[in-house]
């Protein structure tokens, strides 16, 4: 892992240095034309090896170019994590244990240990999911080496011009519920997660006073702990959010746009946006195993807006904190703020559909004790 680790940073450096015609050279291939045979030379790490440090090197010296072109403050990049990569030539997967290229032209042979009740069991054990490459971390705290393993599933889309599409809308949170549904799921606890995030950054900073090499590596291993444990809640959560959707026969999920809800989060940290788009993200690749579609609709007024079939009005005293409560007197609706909103989402995105006049399908909103449909025909749930 250490000579891993030299050799991304080889490739790195050559990469950060350029060519004449360009500042930062980007391209994994291109970083392996100049500096491979040097590495192959002066070490004895596994050629598959090789290749994984120089894009693992060019996958980063991206991300940096990104972010000089968006205006950030950038340095070179330094690999000091005891992180491996390995693409599908350099590792091997067998049934409760995998193969790893290692130092020269050995491997090694590491059965999985997995944590109790967990969901990495049955995306490693299943045939129906493809394992990828994988990157293989060591925490020195624990002593203890974690695989994670990148997988896909090959599935056939449902047709997205079926004739009844259910649709649940969903409101994410950066406190309270982390998201609620339009069927009055109520999904995880933002609070917790960033109770732990404040946990994690005050003993970081208490590390970060004492300035010695144990506290640093101290760092990096709570560091990864805290990232492996806010990454696994989140799964948690998006598991639960796919199994209401495929419970309630939903055909889609939909979200509101984050980049149209800056502003309502623009106080939040970068760690809860992160939440926001992981959130997503994790959902969307579970949904669409499913055959279930993730979409997002623009926010505007979803807080604001009585749900109430039949009512709709729209006005900014409706919502006082975690209660909506209908000003318009002939409704006066009730609600939980967050659920009337995740029904709005909805709404919204069923009325976006009708108007655009997609395929004549039939939209269904789903409710917590039923659908309704665009005309406001109810129908009551079997769940």
């Amino acid at each position: 892992m250490n000579t891993f680790r030299d050799a991304t940073q080889r490739f790195a450096d050559r990469g950060w240095d350029g060519d004449d015609d360009e500042y930062v050279i980007t391209s994994g291939n291109h970083l392996q034309r100049l500096v491979y045979d040097d590495i192959r030379e002066d070490t004895d790490l596994h050629a598959d090896l090789c290749v994984g440090a120089a894009n693992h090197a060019a996958d980063v010296l991206t991300s940096v170019v990104e972010k000089m072109k968006d205006g950030e403050r950038v340095s070179q990049p330094e690999f000091t994590s005891n992180t491996t990569v390995y693409n599908t030539n350099a590792i091997t997967y067998f049934d409760g244990y995998c193969s790893l290229a290692a130092y020269g032209g050995s491997r090694v042979h590491a059965e999985y240990v997995y944590p109790e009740n967990s969901i990495q069991a049955e995306y490693m054990e299943r045939d129906e999911w493809q394992k990828q490459g994988a990157k293989l971390r060591y925490d020195r705290q624990s002593d203890t080496y974690y695989l994670h393993v990148s997988v896909k599933q090959e599935r056939e889309e449902r047709s997205e011009e079926a004739e009844n599409q259910t649709v649940l809308g969903v409101d994410r949170n950066v406190d309270g519920y982390l998201a609620v549904t339009s069927t009055g799921a109520f999904i995880g606890n933002a609070d917790l997660l960033n109770h732990k995030r404040r946990e994690y950054e005050r003993r970081r900073a208490r590390l970060q006073q004492q300035g010695t090499r144990s506290a640093h590596l101290t760092i990096q291993s709570i560091g990864d702990t805290f990232a492996n444990w806010s990454e696994d809640y989140l799964h948690q959560a998006s598991k639960e959010l796919v199994n209401e959707a495929d419970l309630r026969g939903c055909t889609t999920i939909v979200f509101e746009d984050l980049e149209n809800i800056r502003d309502r989060i623009s106080n939040s940290s970068k760690f809860q946006q992160w939440a926001f788009n992981e959130l997503k993200r994790q959902v969307t690749y579970k949904a669409n195993a499913e055959g279930i579609t993730v979409e997002t609709v623009h926010p505007a007024y979803t807080s604001q807006r009585c749900s109430e079939t039949g009512c709709g009005f729209t006005h900014e005293d409706n919502r006082d904190g975690d209660v909506f409560v209908c000003q318009k007197s002939e409704c006066g609706k009730e609600l939980q703020s967050d659920y009337n909103a995740a029904r709005n989402i909805t709404h919204k995105y069923i009325q976006n559909r009708r108007k655009s006049g997609s395929g004549g399908a039939t939209y269904h909103l789903a409710l917590k004790s039923g659908t309704v449909n665009g005309n406001g025909d109810y129908s009551p749930s079997t769940v």
